[in-house]
Parts: C-alpha cells; sequence; structure tokens
C-alpha cells in the first residue's frame, strides 16, 4: 500500500506501519469479540438465562468497527436481525415475541428449579434472575406488527 505524501508527513514510516498493524489487530480482535457474542446471543436463544439481545447488540457494534460483511449479514439475519434493528431504533418487541420468551423462560425456570436444581439458594436466585428479564421485557415498547 503506497503512502501518499501527507501521511508521511503526518506519521513517521514506523509510526505509520504500527498503526496499520495495530488497526489490522483491533479488527481482528474485534471479528473474533463480535462471533463470540454471536455465539452467545444464538445460544441465548435456547438457554433463557443468557440474554440474547445484549449479546447481539454487542456483536453488532464489534462488527460495525471491524467487518460491513458481518455488520450486514448480523442486520439482514433472517431469524433475529429484524429484532436486532427494531431494538437498537427504539421500535420495540412484538408482543407474540414478548409472551412467547416470557412463557419460555418461566417454563424453562419451574422446570430448573423443580427437577433438576436441588440447592435452595440457587433456586431462588433462578425464579429472582427471571423476575428481574420478564420485568424488563414488560417495560420494552411493545411493537405493533
Amino acid at each position: 500500500m503506497p503512502i501518499s505524501t501527507t501521511q508521511s508527513k503526518d506519521y513517521g514510516m514506523d509510526d505509520y506501519c504500527s498503526s496499520m498493524m495495530s488497526n489490522r489487530l483491533t479488527r481482528a480482535v474485534l471479528v473474533i469479540a463480535g462471533t463470540i457474542f454471536t455465539g452467545l446471543g444464538l445460544l441465548g436463544i435456547l438457554i433463557p438465562l443468557l440474554p440474547t439481545t445484549p449479546f447481539l447488540l454487542l456483536a453488532v457494534a464489534c462488527y460495525a468497527r471491524s467487518s460491513k460483511r458481518f455488520y450486514c449479514w448480523l442486520l439482514n439475519n433472517k431469524w433475529f436481525g429484524t429484532y436486532i434493528r427494531d431494538y437498537r431504533e427504539g421500535k420495540g418487541i412484538t408482543l407474540k415475541v414478548k409472551v412467547f420468551v416470557i412463557s419460555l423462560l418461566w417454563f424453562t425456570i419451574l422446570f430448573s428449579t423443580i427437577s433438576i436444581v436441588n440447592n435452595q439458594l440457587v433456586s431462588i436466585i433462578l425464579v429472582l434472575l427471571a423476575l428481574g428479564i420478564t420485568v424488563h421485557l414488560i417495560t420494552i415498547r411493545t411493537l405493533k406488527e
């Protein structure tokens, strides 16, 4: 990549090269982080205590600063692209999605506390987390379909 005269005046050759390496490293780290956040967001669809939307929003933020291709892929994804765009734009979540997510959350929490978890303290913590998530989901603006 040729260096223009303005770049060579603003930066010494060593500064410019180290800046380019730093940008590549930063982009690589952000792509990796975005991919991890996307994976956690996808897991959050299956595991109700993992918050799907915040992880996907973090992934979008990482991709926006590192990879136009991944950024566009995430925002245009047929399963959750609309939800991310609506949430980012402050439009909200549809009532159908709220009901589905809250129902799945409570089904999973109650199943876990009754069948899997043998510790009363852990069961109380799970129920409190589910209450907090439920309150958060209810307070998010309801988007009309």
